[in-house]
């Protein structure tokens, strides 16, 4: 009986030890499990909610637990894969500092993974953040941090049918200005959420008699002609550096080239542009001028695409800076076969500096990415700005309509392009010393020299 009883004894120890183990992993489990509420939902509401909520142009709201449960599974394979949020820059070469950065860390996307992979709990409803407040759709988004826009011009209405080829609608509206007026921010976009469905993209081209408004060292082409904003999908609003802006001329007016393509249902819709003026009386010290560098040989409408059927192609071009110049941003702009595109800066010296690169491209996501105040970088007169646009046209391709098909530039977009929209601000040599010195870079007579 004794040794039974002190067997028994020691059983009873192992088992309330395995016991007090399991209860102290389980707790250690619980904490380390990700909640919807305490976790997940501050994330979205930070990197996902401006594009995902009621009436914007998502096909889904996350505003919600509710909303978003039943997209757990497909949410944890697009964060994985990096194909959302949709910011598609390489995170190892040029510029890494943007104004207007949307993409996910490692340990935000760790954390949606471990939420999903436990079943994607609620958590305590105590830990949900406040939700976010959205403006209209009516209303402007830099009108948080800017106030109504000074200006509103709108294109004409364009119908377009449920299905149709694609349309190119150019019509030119007047500004409407008396006298000349400097501009600081710009915001373009549909003028409903039906409308953008069908606007691919939109360019608002700067029609004045002002040659000063051309972009340094062009003529007045397509490419040339001063450019007040171009808008695509993703694309937010363009604020100015200090002291540099845009200037509008009395009797000036924009030349539209709105690209609309049929979605299954018919759409009546136009483009509106937001215009915010610098104070009368007060002028910037430098212009700024979206500029398209572009990656294929050619002048304006001999432009040379050769794309073969089932095959990856590449096509690179220089553009010589006329002048001293920051680069503001950079957005990447191709079709259905667009693979990548990278822009590099060749100095005078003979040194090359990546700008930025994209990696994977995305036609459906023409993202802008904005360079920090800290992080634009500048470049003296005499640096050669290389494009280079790598093609698709094989089955890889999930994009691809056809790979079967030559593919050669042109406006459709089954046709392709390939250049890079920045807006460039061009500065005296003097003031790119200064820059230079502050940033332990080159001097213009250094460079030149060499």
């Amino acid at each position: 009986m004794n040794a039974n009883f002190r067997y028994g004894r020691i059983i009873a120890a192992v088992i309330f030890f395995i016991g007090v183990c399991l209860m102290f992993s389980s707790v250690s489990f619980a904490a380390d499990t990700a909640t919807f509420a305490k976790d997940v939902a501050p994330i979205l509401q930070a990197k996902c909610q401006e594009c995902h909520h009621t009436g914007s142009m998502a096909p889904m709201s996350l505003g919600t637990y509710e909303e978003t449960r039943p997209w757990a599974k497909a949410i944890r394979e697009r964060v994985i894969t990096r194909q959302m949020p949709p910011w598609h820059i390489d995170p190892t070469v040029g510029v890494q500092k943007f104004k207007n950065d949307m993409s996910l860390t490692q340990d935000q996307i760790d954390t949606i993974v471990r939420w999903v992979d436990a079943g994607a709990p609620l958590g305590d409803i105590k830990d949900m953040p406040r939700p976010r407040e959205w403006p209209n759709t009516d209303e402007w988004k830099a009108t948080k941090e800017l106030g109504a826009p000074d200006l509103i011009v709108k294109s004409e209405p364009w119908t377009m049918p449920a299905h149709h080829q694609d349309v190119w609608w150019r019509r030119t509206s007047d500004i409407g200005l008396t006298e000349p007026r400097w501009v600081r921010a710009v915001e373009m976009r549909p003028g409903s959420v039906a409308g953008r469905k069908i606007t691919h993209h939109a360019v608002a081209y700067l029609a004045q008699d002002d040659p000063d408004s051309l972009v340094p060292g062009t003529t007045d082409d397509l490419r040339g002609r001063s450019l007040l904003m171009e808008w695509a999908i993703g694309k937010g609003y363009d604020l100015f550096r200090p002291d540099t802006g845009k200037l509008l001329l009395p009797g000036s007016k924009i030349a539209w080239d709105i690209h609309y393509h049929a979605v299954g249902e018919e759409v009546r819709d136009h483009v509106e542009i937001g215009i915010w003026l610098y104070p009368k009386g007060q002028e910037p010290k430098y212009r700024t001028y979206l500029t398209g560098f572009q990656a294929i040989q050619g002048e304006e409408r001999f432009r040379r695409v050769d794309i073969p059927p089932n095959s990856i192609t590449v096509s690179q071009r220089v553009t010589v800076l006329k002048k001293a110049g920051m680069l503001e941003n950079f957005q990447p702009h191709m079709h259905l076969r667009g693979k990548a595109m990278m822009v590099e800066a060749i100095l005078p010296d003979g040194k090359t500096e990546v700008v930025s690169y994209v990696g994977k491209f995305n036609f459906n996501w023409m993202t802008n990415y904005i360079y920090a105040d800290d992080a634009a970088p500048m470049y003296p007169k005499g640096t050669m700005i290389r494009v280079t646009a790598w093609y698709d046209n094989t089955r890889a391709n999930p994009n691809n309509p056809d790979p079967d098909q030559w593919v050669g530039f042109g406006d459709r977009t089954v046709d392709e392009m390939g250049h890079a929209w920045m807006n460039v601000t061009y500065v005296s040599d003097e003031d790119y010393n200064a820059w230079a010195a502050a940033h332990r870079k080159q001097a213009v007579a250094d460079t030149a020299a060499q």
